[in-house]
């Protein structure tokens, strides 16, 4: 299990680029010749769409299976869930099930743990697992925190984004205390980015200068861009639609941030939580 990292990336926010970014950071990994697995936690499936796969609803296995049979201790091969991709990564989709197995996972005993047994499981074949979490603080992504070793928080240069970042990193705190004390923020990723305006640049900076001394910010920033929403309804990550553009060379900096980083971490572990 030590060779792979799974990362959570989520935002109680919705619409700051989560699900696009798992999308590329995962392809621009698998680039980098890593084996990846791309995890859609969320019940809208969106990840899932953007993989390719229109109808999630009519995928006979998929994420909340292979939690269900962890929750019922019945055998089930996770392997069966899992779709390949053209482009070198491995999806496991979601579609409504998620929503009604988050609701009964209230009443399951150890019920923040059963992501986490059935990541566990998986950890062996995978260099990542990038876990694409709903725009919530519910059940589904306490159980992603607890699965995951770190995670990485998408944020636009808003001012209602970036309000909630510290609820969130509450949040991470409190889960690390509690349950998973091996869990680290990677960083907050900037995304949607346009230079273009003061508002934004007077909030990056505002960003890097109150919270850059606690917390990474990755220099890496996802610019705005209409082409990564055309690549995410083709189910192609933005290498493979538009592979020359701004937002493909973005993707491909924060890959080597990212690998970069993971590298840095081994040679000076921390004990805060953050990197």
């Amino acid at each position: 299990m030590e060779k792979c990292k799974v990362i959570a990336i989520t935002n109680q926010k919705g619409g700051v680029g989560k699900t696009t970014s798992t999308v590329n950071l995962g392809v621009g990994l698998a680039r980098e010749g890593k084996k990846v697995l791309l995890i859609d936690a969320d019940p809208q499936g969106s990840l899932t769409v953007c993989m390719g796969f229109q109808n999630p609803d009519a995928l006979e296995q998929s994420l909340a299976t292979a939690m269900n049979a962890v929750i019922n201790d019945e055998p089930f091969d996770p392997y069966q869930a899992i779709l390949s991709h053209r482009e070198g990564v491995e999806l496991m989709p979601a579609n409504i099930e998620l929503s009604g197995l988050e609701t009964s996972l209230f009443n399951v005993m150890s019920r923040e743990f059963v992501l986490k047994n059935m990541v566990d499981g998986l950890r062996q074949d995978y260099d990542y697992i990038l876990i694409d979490c709903m725009p919530s603080l519910g059940m589904m992504t306490i159980n992603a925190l607890i699965a995951a070793d770190s995670v990485i928080i998408p944020s636009q240069p808003s001012f209602l984004s970036t309000k909630g970042l510290g609820l969130l990193m509450k949040s991470v705190a409190k889960v690390r205390r509690a349950i998973n004390p091996r869990l680290t923020i990677d960083g907050i990723l900037l995304t949607m980015v346009d230079r273009r305006t003061n508002n934004a640049n007077e909030i990056i900076a505002s960003l890097r200068e109150s919270l850059g001394r606690q917390i990474h910010i990755f220099s890496t920033e996802i610019p705005r861009s209409v082409r990564a929403a055309e690549a995410s309804v083709t189910g192609a990550s933005i290498f493979d639609y538009d592979k020359s553009g701004k937002v493909a060379q973005a993707y491909e900096n924060l890959t080597k941030e990212v690998l970069s980083l993971e590298e840095r971490s081994k040679d000076r572990p921390r004990s805060d939580g953050v990197r």
